[in-house]
């Protein structure tokens, strides 16, 4: 699965959202999107990508497009 495709649903499946609420969803920006939720999608990313985060992405990580920048650092290419 290209990677875009596998970001885009791990947002999808850790918020029940639709992919057209994707693009500018910040953290916060939605009830599911909470410290707990935050936690939740981290824990998916790094299973999806097989990575480990820093603390520091971890918690830089506020927004979908922010996502693909942090996600950058680990090598992974995300192409919109």
């Amino acid at each position: 699965m290209e990677n875009l495709k596998k970001y885009r649903n791990v947002f999808i499946e850790a918020f029940q959202i639709k992919e057209n609420e994707l693009e500018g969803l910040k953290y916060q920006d939605i009830v599911e999107w909470d410290s707990v939720g935050h936690m939740g999608l981290m824990t998916d990313l790094e299973e999806a990508f097989d990575i480990e985060m820093e603390i520091d992405d971890i918690i830089d990580f506020s927004s979908f497009e922010k996502g693909i920048e942090i996600l950058n650092n680990y090598k992974i290419t995300i192409n919109e």
